[in-house]
């Protein structure tokens, strides 16, 4: 049984210290082009050599994501764009469109070739043929079962590797190709402008009654009949790793940096405990809740997932207060607010390799040392005594039930 690796969302580079620093093993991020998510933070092509270097100076790969369908417009600009991720460092390209993929096989000759899951490979020969062409990975069609895998494994090359969606938000369409956004809101999902219409509530209107809205029910359940849940893989980790899955995946780009922390975190350490035989620690089976999420499933890893079609709400039941940038050997920790707390409050503290602890906010000072009973204002600075040190990037929150009503 190989180890799975754990590739892990980096919307900006916040969030890529966060997915380096809480285990990941590798990381997908997108320049300022040719991205599927176009309202992360995305790397400028100053900042993108800066992304690269630090993951690889904690020993973690840098995948940059080339899939979007360019345009006649757009293809002439690829070959400059191609080269600079090929000058940067970057360890893979993940590509959707054959001209793209052509083109990076020619102008980032030291980068693989990953295919995206929105070429929706689904057997074994379009998996092969992408390897004859010089892929070394493929992402498969999200709407693949265990056993669906398992049979491409042993049908492929021994040398392609197979990628697969562990974790976060999934797509109604089809492999995500969906033009519902366009017609709609006139942004191209396609293109990283997604507005998500899938997750609206949506009604009947009989056109000789105009204005006169009808439910759609579905099940007698709800409206919501394109809402799709959440995936979570977690408790399977070891279904997967048999089906000879080299590389579970987090959505995730456009998500906070808390949660890219906390999912590569909770995934790193049950990842850890399966390959080596030890029994998964339930903290971190746990620390998935601890997240906005929907309601979750494991995909089509099992069969059909059903919907969640009552609501498209987030559950939010934690939020973060305060990062810690730094913290003394008696715990005394240099923290920056994220949202205002009191003395006195129920705390948890996770950080990187940090099994989660509870803790009771007692001493709270300002920068000059004087004592705070709230912290309130976004960003400040402030000094509060921990039980023990923590790493730096360690995050304090707040159990608080903040989903929509």
């Amino acid at each position: 049984m190989k180890k799975l690796e754990l590739l892990s969302p980096a919307g900006d580079m916040e969030r890529l210290k966060m997915a380096v620093l809480y285990g990941a093993d590798a990381v997908y991020l997108a320049g300022t082009s040719f991205g599927m998510r176009s309202f992360a933070g995305n790397f400028t092509p100053e900042e993108l050599p800066a992304a690269v270097k630090f993951a690889h100076d904690h020993g973690v790969k840098c995948h940059v994501t080339v899939n979007t369908m360019p345009r006649n417009d757009e293809i002439a600009l690829l070959p400059d764009y191609l080269q600079q991720l090929d000058d940067a460092g970057v360890d893979a390209l993940i590509v959707a469109d054959l001209g793209a993929f052509t083109l990076a096989g020619k102008y980032a000759p030291h980068c693989q070739r990953h295919i995206s899951t929105q070429q929706s490979i689904a057997n074994y020969e379009c998996a092969q043929a992408w390897y004859d062409l010089g892929a070394s990975r493929v992402v498969l069609a999200r709407e693949l079962n265990l056993e669906e895998i398992r049979i491409i494994r042993q049908k492929v090359d021994p040398g392609l590797e197979i990628e697969t969606f562990g974790h976060g938000a999934m797509c109604v369409s089809y492999s995500g190709r969906c033009l519902l956004s366009n017609y709609m809101t006139g942004r191209d999902s396609n293109r990283g402008a997604c507005a998500q219409p899938c997750r609206y509530q949506y009604a009947l209107m009989e056109e000789k009654r105009p204005g006169e809205y009808f439910p759609v029910y579905e099940d007698e359940k709800g409206t919501y009949i394109l809402n799709s849940r959440d995936m979570c893989t977690i408790d399977h980790l070891k279904d997967l790793m048999e089906a000879g899955i080299d590389c579970i995946k987090i959505e995730g780009r456009a998500k906070s940096a808390y949660y890219a922390a906390i999912v590569t975190g909770a995934y790193r350490h049950c990842i850890d405990d399966i390959f080596a035989g030890r029994e998964v620690d339930p903290v971190w089976r746990d620390e998935v809740e601890h997240v906005s999420h929907r309601i979750y499933s494991t995909g089509f890893y099992y069969g059909y997932p059903g919907q969640y079609t009552e609501n498209s709400r987030y559950i939010r039941e934690w939020q973060i207060v305060a990062k810690v940038e730094s913290c003394d050997e008696n715990g005394l920790a240099l923290c920056s607010l994220n949202n205002k707390f009191s003395r006195g409050a129920e705390l948890e503290v996770v950080g990187p390799d940090l099994r989660p602890f509870s803790m009771i906010a007692e001493t709270i000072t300002d920068s000059d040392g004087n004592p705070l009973e709230e912290p309130r204002t976004p960003q400040m600075q402030f000094y509060m005594q921990l039980p023990k040190p923590v790493p730096p990037l360690s995050m304090i929150r707040r159990a608080v039930d903040l989903s929509a009503k």
